[in-house]
């Protein structure tokens, strides 16, 4: 496919195709080959004859933002997932808009956000570097996280009637369904939704917000979601059966 002399059809004012959202194209990740090296001394996203251009704009198939810098921090999101977005090269936000098909602004916006949570990092002039996580980096999350969530879960095991955790099983499905699609965004999607149920049962507001915040740092690429969602199931399954030494293999485990 060739990157600049590539025709794009022109969408009519206001509607979804304005935004590069495709009505009928799956929502789960961008289409397209995925970007080639960057030249040197260019930031990804530049106009070259051998990078083909971003493809446009879609949506996660759950998700449904009426603004458009949130429906291009969706579309973000799922390329720093699939890997479309790769990590250490730069992406300048002009030409991302453009080939969007919007303005600078929302892009530029949507990748501050994602600075603030560590995905990626402003390169003063020039945009925004995926950020590349370290095996050690990505251990000492895992550590960060289970100090954070693992004494929740054994607190409110200890605690919580066993018929509490059925309104969390819907959460615990979501993620074995997405992990079955092989849906790389959607299963991160799922899996921060069944953290967030289980964890509002402590009823500590802040606590969610921090691990809500640490579990979008997650680097999911190479990971088994299967094993990963079967967790979930036997975490469940122990705590409704008030089985504590289960739980505490279970929630080591899945933070292990």
């Amino acid at each position: 496919m060739s990157g600049v002399g590539q025709a794009r059809p022109r969408p009519a004012h206001g509607s979804a195709t304005a935004l590069g959202v495709p009505e009928q194209r799956s929502a789960t990740a961008w289409t397209g080959a995925p970007p080639q090296a960057a030249a040197p001394g260019r930031s990804r996203g530049d106009h070259t004859h051998s990078e083909p251009p971003a493809p446009g704009l879609a949506l996660h198939g759950t998700v449904r933002r009426t603004s458009v810098r949130g429906q291009v921090l969706d579309a973000l999101r799922a390329a720093l997932l699939s890997g479309e977005l790769a990590p250490g090269e730069v992406y300048s936000a002009p030409v991302l808009g453009e080939r969007f098909g919007v303005s600078a602004t929302p892009v530029r916006e949507a990748m501050q956000q994602l600075a603030r949570e560590g995905a990626v990092e402003v390169v003063p002039n020039r945009g925004f570097r995926v950020a590349e996580r370290t095996p050690r980096e990505r251990a000492e999350l895992a550590e960060v996280r289970g100090l954070v969530e693992v004494p929740i879960v054994l607190r409110l095991a200890r605690t919580l009637p066993a018929e509490r955790w059925a309104a969390v099983r819907p959460s615990a499905e979501a993620t074995v369904a997405a992990a079955a699609r092989g849906d790389l965004a959607g299963y991160a999607e799922a899996d921060r939704a069944f953290h967030r149920a289980l964890l509002s049962l402590a009823g500590n507001e802040q606590l969610v917000r921090i691990a809500d915040d640490l579990r979008r740092r997650v680097v999911w690429a190479g990971c088994d979601l299967r094993a990963d969602a079967a967790e979930h199931v036997a975490l469940l399954d122990a705590l409704e059966a008030q089985d504590l030494t289960a739980v505490g293999a279970v929630v080591r485990r899945h933070f292990g």
